[in-house]
């Protein structure tokens, strides 16, 4: 019998093959080595994924005076194919923390129940501490760094942002485990397209910077991207974190204007 909480109601967890990962759940029972062998010997040889299938694009996060918020698209690409129109690449985590993924959806997915069981067992603890933006960041750079030092990485870059106790966070961490924390972050193509713009409007206003004036920010971005980067979509969600709780909004597009392309040629056109 498996006596770990974290495990109860959840059977298909117990399937060591499906998520071989001493990061996905906890409470091993002394029989999994076991399965794990017998699993192997029937399975073929263990593999790794080479790279990321299903896809999504830039997620992009900002610090304003109120908190800080963060963006991101509802496409997931199959290729170069847009195959997925809604997708939500926002993952609120316990009351102060909002996670944004790009890469392999898949992956994002498996750190979506991984910080499932992270709350869970949090909540069962039941010792009055709660999870903060920084303990969340903290945790997924070492189960990325982990993974990474397996050689079974989970395809995504990763924007943590968070308000608790008056302090602003946003983090960044990546395939590789690596992090930084800055005033904005970009990951994907927006990392060309859209740090820029973020940068030169953020960039020393931290503190002063309106609600409004983030929003329309973000928008302005958001909208570079749909016209610059192909895996992209007019259909985004935006989330904020102030002291105030956590906001994401619905899907929503934003009006577009398509005339400068009369003007562009390219490849001897």
């Amino acid at each position: 019998m498996d006596y770990f909480p974290g495990n109860w109601g959840q059977p298909r967890s117990r399937e060591e093959h499906l998520f071989d990962s001493s990061d996905w759940f906890g409470g091993h029972t002394a029989s999994d080595a076991v399965n794990r062998k017998k699993i192997a010997a029937t399975s073929g040889p263990t593999t790794r994924t080479q790279q990321p299938i299903v896809t999504g694009t830039s997620v992009l996060g900002i610090k304003f005076k109120d908190g800080v918020m963060l963006a991101a698209d509802n496409l997931a690409s199959y290729g170069s194919l847009a195959r997925f129109r809604d997708v939500e690449r926002l993952l609120k985590v316990g009351d102060f923390t909002v996670v944004g993924a790009s890469g392999d959806i898949s992956d994002f997915q498996a750190i979506k129940h991984m910080l499932d069981t992270v709350l869970v067992r949090e909540f069962y603890t039941d010792d009055g501490h709660k999870l903060g933006p920084n303990h969340v960041h903290q945790y997924l750079s070492r189960v990325m760094y982990a993974r990474r030092s397996n050689v079974n990485p989970l395809w995504n870059s990763l924007v943590v942002g968070g308000f608790r106790d008056g302090k602003k966070f946003l983090g960044y961490v990546d395939l590789q485990g690596t992090t930084y924390e800055a005033s904005t972050i970009a990951t994907g193509f927006g990392g060309y397209l859209a740090q820029p713009i973020l940068r030169k409007a953020v960039e020393g206003r931290e503190d002063t910077l309106t609600e409004e004036e983030a929003v329309k920010l973000i928008d302005d971005a958001m909208r570079v991207l749909y016209y610059r980067d192909a895996r992209s979509i007019n259909k985004f969600q935006r989330a904020t974190i102030t002291k105030d709780g956590i906001k994401i909004t619905e899907p929503y597009s934003l009006e577009t204007n398509w005339s400068f392309a009369e003007s562009i040629r390219g490849y001897g056109a």
